[in-house]
């Protein structure tokens, strides 16, 4: 399958509840954020196509006061989870203001995965006995 995504993911390490604002109901948990969108995985599939009002509990960030991002979004497809309890939910965002992005930005930069490994010492080699 050829991947259309215009930013690579951003898996994060931030256990981030999000919920359905008008619906008061809790969808899920983040999986990955990108400027354009997000995936969540929820235990309910939710209609491709359909609008709804994300709001995005937001862990601890430095910079950054709010403790919830409301973003409207377009669910861009729905499909089920490895576990078959739960579905991927890909959203994608509608309208975001230069104070969203910002805070988007902040969640990616302290929460995403780091793959580069630590820059850990060298261990010694054990000296050969004689």
């Amino acid at each position: 399958m050829q991947e259309r995504r215009r930013e690579p993911r951003k898996p994060l390490m931030a256990y981030t509840q999000v919920f359905d604002l008008y619906g008061g109901r809790l969808l899920g948990y983040l999986e990955d954020l990108t400027l354009r969108g997000v995936m969540v995985i929820g235990d309910k599939a939710l209609p491709e196509h359909s609008k709804i009002t994300l709001a995005i509990e937001l862990p601890e960030l430095e910079g950054v006061s709010a403790s919830r991002i409301v973003l409207a979004a377009r669910v861009v497809w729905c499909h089920e989870d490895i576990s078959p309890d739960y579905f991927n939910i890909g959203f994608e965002f509608l309208d975001v203001k230069s104070e969203q992005k910002g805070i988007i930005e902040a969640i990616v930069r302290q929460y995403e995965f780091q793959r580069a490994l630590p820059n850990y010492p060298i261990k010694p080699t054990a000296s050969p006995k004689g």
